[in-house]
C-alpha cells in the first residue's frame, strides 16, 4: 500500500521531471480530486494515511495525464468560475479568472435579455443568469460539441429553462433584441500561438483560441453584427487581449456605439471593452 506522503512525493517528482511549473500545487489539486475532498481538507488527512488500490490507480492515471501537460480542468472535468463549478472538456476553452472582470462589469447594471457570442462552456452566460433571477439568455457557438457542454452546465446549474443554445457563426442565426451582449472571442494572433504555454497550445481547442491573422477578425464581425441585435441603451462587453483595446474601441466607435471604455483585470492589464448603443 502507498501512503499519502509517499504518493505525493512521487507525484511531485514525476511532474518536476515533466517540466510542470508548479508541481506541488498540481499534485494537491489532483490528490483532492482522487480522494473526493476539497483541496483545503487535504491538511486534515494524516500523511501516513494509506491510499486504497483504486485511489492509487486513479492518482497514477491523473499524474500521467498531467505529465503530458493536459490541463487539470480537463483531467478532473471541472473548473471553478465566479463561485460555481463548470464542466470542462477538450472541446471548450478553460474558464479563466480574468474573464470574471467581464462578469463584474456586466452585473454592475441591470439587464433582462442576454446574448453570449462564442459561449463555450457557457460560463459567462450562466454566471450572469445565475446572479439575475429574472434574466434570460441565448448562447451561440460554432462548435456543436461546445454547445453540448454548455447545455449540460445549464441543466446542472438549474438554468436550462432560462437559456437557449444555438449553433451559429457569430450572429448569423441570431434573432431578436438584447439589452446585453457579451463575448470572449478567440483573439490570439497567429504569430502568438507558438509562444503559448504547452498546456494551452496543445490541449485547448484552437477554434476558441485564435481566429488566425492579427487576432482581431472576431471583433470586426461583432462590431458590425452586434449593434443590429442590441436594444437602444443596451450594452456590448467583450474580452480582449492586453494590446487590443485601441483597435477594438475603434471598431465599436466606427459602428456608432458610444460610452466606450476599457477595464483592467486584477493584474492591471486591459481586459474588457465596454460600449453602449445610443
Amino acid at each position: 500500500m502507498t501512503t499519502l506522503l509517499a504518493a505525493r512525493r512521487a507525484a511531485i517528482a514525476q511532474l518536476e521531471a515533466a517540466g510542470i511549473d508548479a508541481p506541488s500545487q498540481d499534485v494537491s489539486a489532483l490528490l483532492a480530486y482522487v480522494l473526493g475532498v476539497e483541496r483545503g481538507a487535504l491538511a486534515l488527512i494524516g500523511p501516513q494515511t494509506e491510499l486504497t488500490r483504486d485511489q492509487a490507480i486513479r492518482l497514477h492515471q491523473a499524474i500521467a495525464k498531467r505529465a503530458t501537460h493536459q490541463p487539470i480542468s480537463q483531467i478532473t472535468g471541472q473548473r471553478l468560475f465566479w463561485g460555481r463549478s463548470f464542466t470542462v472538456t477538450p472541446d471548450v476553452l478553460d474558464p479563466r479568472p480574468e474573464t470574471e472582470t467581464l462578469i463584474a462589469a456586466a452585473l454592475a447594471q441591470p439587464f433582462t435579455r442576454v446574448l453570449d457570442l462564442g459561449t463555450g462552456t457557457g460560463c459567462i452566460l450562466l454566471s450572469l443568469l445565475a446572479d439575475r433571477a429574472a434574466a434570460t439568455g441565448i448562447g451561440v457557438d460554432l462548435s456543436a460539441a461546445a454547445l453540448a457542454v454548455a447545455q449540460g452546465n445549464a441543466d446542472r446549474l438549474g438554468l436550462g429553462a432560462r437559456t437557449q443554445f444555438v449553433q451559429s457563426d457569430w450572429c448569423d442565426q441570431v434573432q431578436g433584441q438584447f439589452d446585453l451582449i457579451v463575448s470572449n472571442p478567440p483573439y490570439i494572433a497567429a504569430d502568438e500561438m507558438p509562444g503559448l504555454a504547452k498546456d494551452v497550445r496543445e490541449w485547448e481547442p484552437h477554434l476558441a483560441l485564435t481566429p488566425g491573422g492579427d487576432g482581431l477578425v472576431p471583433y470586426r464581425i461583432i462590431a458590425r453584427q452586434a449593434p443590429l441585435h442590441l436594444a437602444s441603451g443596451g450594452r456590448l462587453l467583450v474580452e480582449i487581449g492586453p494590446t487590443q483595446a485601441d483597435a477594438v474601441s475603434g471598431y465599436f466607435a466606427g459602428q456608432g456605439l458610444t460610452g466606450i471604455t476599457t477595464l483592467q483585470d486584477m493584474d492591471g492589464r486591459d481586459r474588457v471593452v465596454c460600449a453602449e448603443k445610443p
